[in-house]
């Protein structure tokens, strides 16, 4: 299994400036300018549309975002990598300390956008405008990054595809054959769990409560295939029988025990 590194690796030690704007909390407001706190802004995970730069306007590629907390805390994707900066609020602008990188190599427009739209966040104030869920920031000399805002995958209701197994600051990808075959749903109304644990279906009973979910002996089909599928559902199921706190992040989720191994699922 191929396996990468969580933590973050420094890209870029230039202060990056960004700003942010306000509006209702349930729409984003219509052409309102940055404010210090903000529900409209801060917590939202806003997906990168486009962004123009030197006259020349470049679609994002998917996965590209940004995301402020309420804790002094930015971090997002470029387009390849994921970045991660401490910000500070002055007036109508954000102020990023260094940021933090992967360091990854992608396909030849991923990382072009990625070098672009770096260079517009770095070391620049940005205006920011919002209008009806759309973020603009724009710079002094007139490039601008357009944003959308993206609502949170729910925990309950969605069906959560398992795409790697968590040991400590470690997460390593599923064998190929199992990709794609390993989820779960929450049922809120029945408190249960269901899905697949890469070869068989299992059910059980499923308590969410302080962030943490538990699942109660599964009942589980019982069918058998090849060895890599048998190796992973073992490996799920030992996981999956401990109580797990659990991260949501916009479409993904983490859960780790106690002993620090879990796994990751991403929203369908």
């Amino acid at each position: 299994m191929d396996k990468h590194r969580l933590t973050l690796t420094v890209l870029t030690l230039l202060p990056l400036a960004v700003a942010c704007g306000t509006g209702s909390a349930s729409d984003g407001g219509s052409g309102s300018v940055a404010r210090r706190t903000d529900p409209s802004v801060t917590g939202v995970h806003w997906r990168v549309d486009s962004l123009t730069s030197g006259g020349t306007t470049r679609k994002a590629p998917d996965g590209a975002y940004l995301r402020i907390d309420d804790h002094g805390r930015a971090h997002g994707n470029y387009g390849c990598n994921g970045f991660g900066a401490p910000v500070a609020f002055r007036d109508s602008r954000i102020d990023f300390g260094p940021a933090e990188a992967t360091d990854m190599a992608c396909a030849k427009d991923p990382m072009a956008f990625e070098a672009a739209f770096s260079r517009v966040l770095a070391g620049r104030s940005l205006a920011a405008a919002v209008d009806h869920g759309k973020l603009t920031l724009t710079t002094e000399n007139g490039d601008r990054v357009r944003l959308t805002r993206e609502h949170d995958a729910p925990l309950h209701g969605t069906r959560w595809r398992i795409t790697a197994l968590v040991d400590g600051d470690v997460a390593s990808s599923l064998p190929a054959a199992a990709v794609g075959k390993a989820w779960f749903t929450l049922d809120r109304k029945t408190g249960t769990a269901s899905g697949s644990l890469g070869c068989n279906r299992f059910t059980a009973p499923a308590t969410v409560r302080d962030r943490h979910l538990t699942l109660g002996s599964p009942r589980t089909t019982r069918k058998m295939c090849d060895g890599s599928l048998m190796s992973v559902e073992k490996n799920l199921t030992e996981r999956l029988a401990r109580p797990l706190a659990y991260r949501l992040a916009h479409r993904e989720i983490t859960l780790t025990s106690e002993n620090g191994k879990g796994v990751q699922a991403a929203a369908e």
